[in-house]
């Protein structure tokens, strides 16, 4: 099977939709992201980063509910596959071995 990638950001949008679990749509994933990373977010690039993991099969969309707030507009709530799943857990993995490789001393501060 081929093996897809992911990058930074787009791990990190795939690890917000598991933190909410069901209940990330794209204002909450962008609002979580930046609360938790301290990085600015626009709604724009975590759309887009949305629909790239959903054709890449790692999260699967469904409509909500209407709301008046919203308009009566419906929120598009996203979920993580077992795919994505996978992927998390297989980078979870590879970051561990590669954090265990790194010397002893290879990564000391100065002045710590």
């Amino acid at each position: 099977m081929r093996r897809t990638y992911l990058g930074e950001f787009e791990e990190m949008v795939l690890l917000m939709v598991a933190i909410l679990n069901g209940e990330g749509y794209g204002v909450t994933i962008s609002q979580a992201l930046e609360e938790h990373t301290g990085r600015s977010v626009t709604f724009g690039t975590v759309h887009n980063t949305l629909i790239r993991l959903e054709e890449k099969g790692f999260v699967k969309s469904e409509l909500g509910g209407a709301s008046t707030e919203r308009g009566g507009r419906r929120k598009r709530i996203f979920k993580v596959t077992a795919l994505g799943s996978r992927a998390l857990h297989d980078i979870q993995e590879l970051r561990k071995d590669l954090w265990q490789m790194i010397p002893f001393n290879s990564l000391k501060l100065s002045g710590l």
